[in-house]
C-alpha cells in the first residue's frame, strides 16, 4: 500500500469540487492520458468515468468506478487499465491550517494486481502519486492547467 500526503491551501470543498471532475484526471493523474467520458451520476458510488491510460504506445481504454463517497471527505474509486492491472485508489480530505490535508493511499485492487502493488513497488507508486498529488493541489488552489505536467 502506497500512501502519499499534501497540504493545499484551500477548503475540502474546493479540492473535492477537482475529484468530482472526470475531465480533470488527465490534468492530474499520472499516467492518464484522455478522460472518454463519464455517467452522469459521477460521484455517486457505481458510478464510472472511461479514459485511456499508459504511456507512448502502450495505452488501454478502460474505466474507474466509485465504490465509496462521502463528500467532502473521502472518495474511493477502484481504477482499472487491463490487462496491465486495476487499483483502489482511496483519498482523504481533512480540514487543517484553512486548507486541506490529503491523503491519498493507492493498493491493488484485484488479487494479481495486489502482486504487482506491494513492499517492493510501493516507493514507486509513492513518487508517482506525490506528483500526482502536487498537480492536484495545483489546479484545486489555481483552477489552471498546466500543460507542462512535471
Amino acid at each position: 500500500m502506497a500512501t502519499s500526503h499534501i497540504q493545499i491551501d484551500v477548503p475540502p470543498e474546493r479540492v473535492w469540487a477537482v475529484l468530482a471532475t472526470p475531465a480533470t484526471y488527465a490534468d492530474w493523474v499520472v499516467g492518464s492520458d484522455v478522460i472518454r467520458g463519464q455517467d452522469p451520476n459521477w460521484p455517486e458510488p457505481g458510478s464510472r468515468f472511461y479514459h485511456r491510460v499508459g504511456w507512448g504506445p502502450f495505452k488501454v481504454k478502460d474505466h474507474t468506478e466509485v465504490v465509496e463517497a462521502d463528500p467532502p471527505r473521502k472518495l474511493v474509486i477502484h481504477a482499472r487499465a487491463r490487462p496491465a492491472g486495476t487499483a483502489l485508489g482511496t483519498f482523504l480530505l481533512e480540514p487543517r491550517n484553512g486548507g486541506t490535508y490529503m491523503t491519498m493511499i493507492e493498493e491493488g485492487g484485484d488479487p494479481l494486481s495486489r502482486l504487482s502493488i506491494n513492499a517492493l513497488t510501493d516507493p514507486l507508486v509513492k513518487k508517482r502519486n506525490d506528483v500526482t498529488l502536487k498537480r492536484l493541489k495545483r489546479i484545486a488552489e489555481t483552477g489552471i492547467v498546466i500543460p507542462d505536467k512535471t
